[in-house]
């Protein structure tokens, strides 16, 4: 079989498309891992850097995010203490974080700096967070329907690195798969 030149030239172009496509989808991958790396980095930075504040004031870290949104960088700190994490505590925490953050000046992009409460319906994440709501009701939300429902609640009963266990009103115990767990939080009733 022999090609004329218009089919030889339809199969390199063609070839030349599908080149470029998997050029390009590998350009984007490695962008995506370079932006993750950064992120996790400038969230373990600014982590050291906020440990001393938190420990001086006797305060928890609940979390720290470096995320994009809406097209504007956000460097979220959530705090927490015994008795609830005030405007005052706020206010106070904020101050000394930007100090160090513009002293150490190492987040490349323009962003935006906050400092708050977690908040009730905040997301378990850690070990502690974890530890802190045993035998505490949960509301559970899942990527899938598991049984036609994607939203369950029970008593936390047991966890470990890939498992979530709770006991639901009828006294059955669930497992979930953490990857399954789209959201995992404390119940809480109006």
């Amino acid at each position: 079989m022999r090609l004329d030149e218009s089919g030889l030239r339809f199969t390199l172009i063609y070839v030349i498309r599908v080149l470029l496509f998997f050029c390009c989808m590998m350009i984007c991958c490695f962008m995506e891992v370079c932006v993750l790396s950064k992120r996790e980095e400038y969230e373990r930075r600014a982590e050291e850097l906020l440990m001393p504040i938190i420990e001086e004031n006797n305060y928890e870290l609940v979390d720290v995010e470096y995320v994009k949104e809406a097209g504007n960088w956000y460097l979220r700190a959530y705090i927490d203490k015994e008795g609830g994490f005030t405007i005052g505590d706020c206010e106070k925490v904020s101050r000394a974080f930007s100090d160090l953050l513009d002293e150490h000046d190492f987040i490349e992009d323009a962003y935006i700096l906050e400092v708050s409460s977690p908040g009730l319906g905040r997301p378990l994440k850690k070990e502690k967070d974890y530890v802190r709501s045993m035998g505490k009701e949960l509301e559970i939300r899942t990527y899938r329907a598991i049984d036609g429902e994607k939203e369950f609640y029970g008593i936390l009963t047991a966890y470990d690195d890939k498992t979530v266990t709770i006991q639901q009103e009828d006294e059955s115990l669930m497992t979930f798969e953490k990857k399954e767990i789209a959201l995992i939080r404390l119940a809480f009733d109006f």
